[in-house]
């Protein structure tokens, strides 16, 4: 069973397109090369930006920007059947659609063009030897390194640049979001793994001056941190741990309680194998005290659906270019892993920043006489909707992560009876009355089973 949002659901298990709708966006793909060059330049040349406050035709596009009219004609018309541009047919003028809008203002669009061109477009061509071999067939586009993240300081300007602007939009905009759910146990000492420039470990100790991180990292990676936090604020309270975490032989640093782990867009990066045994060698270095955070874009808990197309082609970069054995994971494959190596999910945090998610892990307990009940999230959710539906008649319709229990769903104290019954019988496990004081929402209902089940 996989797990998907809502909105999710809506757009990927049913037919939504006419014919029509259906065969252009197939002759759309067959022409996705153009498309993206004809509208990257249309954004390099400022023509929709120029177009966002007037109407001109493509003679006065071509006047405008000094290329020839026969150039202006070619990306106009291409651009009006791409509908990143309208013409009025009386005067022949054109002027920016909605498309064209969003590629002109949206930050992620903005970031994914660059992104993409300066580090993935010439490279796609091997696609198919990659997911072949295995291997990141398309990076000698860019060097010559067996991943790309041995390369990160060397690669080409352009590369480095959109790489690393696509890397820091991605995670930054969650940021102050997720310091407020790793610093409310105020913990003392972070061990932030796959840091890299250093940007999350400096949030850290300018939020909490109490707090001591420790980056682990390649070691050009640590000296690129070096040279972003030198002299900065807090960075005396920053420290370096240099290993290739690829090699099994290699563990994490165990000379202190660590009272948070940290991942964010780390474990991406790797196959689940290497997920499975970086997780693994994380939990030998925790304590019952110890909470792991992990930080991830899971393509199948989006809110919107843009967000969701634009991970699941990130995975391909990932096969391309990156390492040839890791993708953009959903949230069913990595708590698979998470419970694999000895980890609990207790809440999931979700919608922070752009689409983050954070699984908050605890170390299972060595309880030999307890029986550990795994189960999924997706899993979870769908035997809540069921006995919804089925033993308290609740509106399918109205069933959804943020719906109210008790305005939305109609669930009173009676239902709350019937519910306890049916959480024991379907879930193994007795409700406490007073662990339920802050569930609200149908989400928050599910958080609370995974903590128990999860």
């Amino acid at each position: 069973m996989m797990h998907l949002s809502e909105e999710l659901k809506k757009r990927y298990t049913k037919e939504k397109l006419s014919v029509r709708e259906s065969q252009r966006i197939a002759e759309f793909i067959a022409f996705g090369p153009v498309v993206f060059q004809v509208s990257r330049l249309m954004l390099k040349w400022g023509i929709l930006e120029i177009l966002r406050d007037e109407e001109l035709t493509s003679d006065e596009i071509a006047e405008r920007i000094g290329i020839s009219k026969y150039a202006a004609k070619c990306v106009m018309e291409a651009s009006l059947t791409i509908g990143t541009v309208l013409v009025n047919v009386d005067s022949g003028k054109y002027t920016i659609s909605k498309i064209g809008w969003f590629l002109v203002n949206d930050p992620a669009t903005i970031v994914n063009i660059d992104f993409n061109h300066d580090v993935n477009y010439l490279g796609m061509f091997d696609l198919e030897k990659a997911l072949k071999e295995g291997r990141p067939a398309g990076l000698k586009q860019l060097g010559n390194w067996p991943t790309i993240y041995e390369g990160l300081s060397t690669l080409p300007e352009a590369a480095k640049s959109s790489w690393f602007a696509f890397d820091h939009f991605y995670s930054d905009s969650s940021f102050d979001e997720a310091l407020k759910i790793v610093f409310a146990s105020s913990p003392k000492t972070l061990m932030d793994v796959g840091g890299n420039t250093g940007r999350w470990a400096m949030q850290c100790v300018t939020h909490d001056k109490n707090v001591d991180v420790t980056i682990v990292d390649l070691p050009q990676q640590l000296d690129m941190m070096h040279d972003n936090i030198s002299g900065k604020e807090g960075s005396d309270r920053i420290h370096v741990f240099a290993t290739n975490l690829l090699d099994e032989q290699n563990s994490l640093p165990d000379n202190s309680h660590w009272d948070v782990i940290w991942m964010s867009q780390f474990l991406d990066c790797f196959s689940e194998e290497e997920i499975l045994s970086i997780l693994k060698r994380a939990v030998k270095v925790m304590d019952e005290d110890s909470t792991m955070y992990i930080m991830e874009t899971l393509w199948n808990r989006q809110k919107y659906e843009p967000a969701a197309f634009c991970l699941t082609q990130i995975s391909l970069y990932f096969t391309a270019m990156a390492n040839g054995n890791s993708k953009m994971y959903g949230s069913d494959e990595l708590m698979a892993l998470v419970d694999k190596a000895g980890l609990k999910v207790e809440k999931i945090h979700d919608n922070l920043g752009q689409g983050h998610s954070i699984l908050c892990c605890r170390k299972k307990k060595n309880n030999k006489n307890k029986q550990y009940i795994f189960m999924e999230r997706n899993e979870i959710e769908e035997k809540v909707r069921e006995f919804l539906i089925d033993d308290l008649e609740v509106e399918e319709d109205k069933i959804a992560p943020e719906a109210l229990l008790k305005d939305d769903l109609g669930i009173d104290s009676l239902d709350f009876v019937d519910i306890v019954v049916i959480v024991e019988k379907k879930f193994g496990f007795k409700i406490k009355p007073e662990e339920m004081a802050g569930v609200k929402t149908l989400n928050d209902f599910c958080d609370y089973i995974q903590s128990k089940v999860g």
